[in-house]
């Protein structure tokens, strides 16, 4: 019988929900694809050549025949960190055109609804390689996503080379504008049951916080404390009603501003 293959992206806000798979019980037991950016991640799953992938949730609404795996994500109650807003210093009514890193097109509508509903207004668009020099040499504004993001907003000598750009948290500004937790990426699946128990897998790398916060202090340049702060109280692996609703009026936001087809009934496993 051939192993379940399952996907994610390698940021370090992930870490928690894999660890499982490439250290504890689920070792051996599933092949592991690692990438850098979500979108790959739902474009494996789009093409049924994994099991089950951690993808940006916006996947829901754009793979046909795909089941979330309940209550298991990568959110935030109030505040992420890793995805970001950055101007060179322009508070965002100033802006005029944006680069967006499309390697998550969950952040990119929501970079999109927070101009056209929150702020009113619409920039010009650009995609762009996730480089923020460059992103801002051709732009007003970038968005910026996974550790590059979370090395900017974070309170270290990290931030000094960047003091003069202002930096803006996504998930902050959701909360300011709905008072919403967010969901980012859910485990989903293109078949009709699952053998992968993704929320014990979940709870075995929360029992292992220290050592990831360890190892992703060291690839980052943060201190452990911080990465540590990072993955406990920025980030949050379960929703919460909060969490759910802000879900909800994601999409229903994203079917009024056009920015998916219609807004798809959940379905979960």
């Amino acid at each position: 019988m051939n192993q379940p293959r399952i996907s994610a992206s390698s940021y370090s806000n992930t870490a928690p929900l894999v660890w499982s798979f490439l250290y504890g019980q689920n070792h051996g037991k599933v092949e592991l694809i690692l990438d850098n950016a979500p979108a790959r991640s739902a474009e494996l799953l789009a093409h049924r050549r994994v099991d089950a992938a951690l993808v940006p949730v916006i996947a829901c609404q754009t793979i046909d025949n795909v089941r979330l795996i309940p209550d298991v994500c990568v959110g935030a109650r109030e505040k992420v960190r890793s995805v970001c807003l950055v101007t060179n210093g322009q508070e965002l009514s100033e802006v005029k055109t944006v680069s967006l890193d499309v390697s998550s097109k969950t952040s990119v509508i929501l970079t999109k609804i927070v101009f056209r509903e929150f702020l009113g207004f619409e920039p010009a668009w650009r995609h762009a390689e996730p480089d923020l020099e460059t992103m801002l040499a051709q732009s007003d504004a970038a968005l910026i996503i996974g550790d590059p993001a979370l090395q900017l907003s974070a309170d270290s000598a990290l931030r000094t080379p960047h003091s003069a750009l202002k930096v803006l948290d996504l998930a902050q500004l959701w909360h300011q504008h709905t008072s919403l937790g967010f969901v980012f990426a859910m485990w989903m699946t293109g078949q009709e049951t699952c053998e992968i128990d993704f929320a014990a897998a979940r709870d075995e790398g929360l029992a292992h916080i220290d050592g990831i916060a360890a190892k992703y202090a060291s690839e980052t340049g943060l201190s452990r404390d911080d990465m540590k702060r990072y993955l406990t109280e920025n980030i949050s692996y379960s929703v919460d009603d909060s969490m759910q609703a802000g879900l909800q009026l994601y999409f229903e936001l994203a079917e009024k501003h056009g920015l998916i087809p219609a807004n798809k009934p959940l379905n979960f496993l």
